[in-house]
């Protein structure tokens, strides 16, 4: 049993990852999870690890657990909509998600102190620390390849992928149609049978457009249409 309070405030760390810029259907999501100090082993003994080595379900699961032991957690969802939208205007994933990544990082900062901030290397240190505001200029910022193996990320990872499941699985009961996660083969089918159905302008609710998944699937519904 995971008792909240006695957690030391500090000294601790910020951990953060997405979950969802690799998959069509579905939202982006950002994580971040304020691990304190001396909780490493805990977390490991829940099965934190990266969310790519996790079932679905064991990462629903876990998700829900750190939720209710450790209050110190931010979730930044992008829905398709908002996310095309925000595309149109940076056409740049990495600075997209340099933008949530301080976002989530900002949030947890307006409610603990924390000295560093550890992230995936997925572009230059620099978007997201121009994306960061007031509470985050001087925060430590270390960004890293393979991050998902400290302990910090990997729990934002288990939360970013859980919520992203979670919309996911909100958008196939919406729209009718099982959304697969990916980019593969089946999800073009599933989207070509979408399209067929409601039209093309509904991969703008449930699929991130600029994918070139985008144009084949309107080929294969028989839309024309500029992307």
């Amino acid at each position: 049993m995971i008792a909240p309070g006695l957690f030391p405030p500090e000294p601790g760390r910020i951990g953060t990852d997405e979950s969802g810029k690799g998959d069509f259907f579905g939202p982006l999501v950002v994580a971040a999870f304020f691990l304190p100090e001396g909780q490493e082993g805990v977390l490991r003994e829940l099965g934190v690890k990266d969310s790519k080595r996790t079932s679905d379900a064991r990462c629903l699961e876990i998700a829900a657990t750190l939720k209710r032991a450790y209050p110190h957690h931010s979730v930044v969802a992008v829905g398709p909509e908002k996310y095309n939208e925000l595309w149109g205007k940076l056409r740049n994933l990495n600075r997209l998600l340099a933008w949530g990544h301080a976002r989530a990082i900002e949030n947890i900062l307006e409610r603990v102190p924390a000295g560093r901030a550890v992230t995936d290397q997925f572009g230059d240190e620099k978007f997201v620390r121009n994306a960061l505001l007031k509470k985050g200029r001087d925060i430590e910022l270390v960004q890293m390849p393979r991050a998902e193996e400290d302990t910090a990320v990997a729990a934002a990872s288990i939360l970013a992928r859980a919520e992203f499941l979670t919309r996911l699985r909100g958008l196939s009961r919406e729209f009718g149609v099982d959304l697969p996660k990916g980019a593969s083969a089946m999800v073009e089918a599933a989207a070509v049978r979408l399209v067929k159905a409601k039209g093309p302008d509904v991969l703008d609710k449930v699929a991130k457009f600029h994918f070139k998944t985008t144009v084949r699937v309107l080929a294969a519904a028989g839309v024309a249409r500029l992307v």
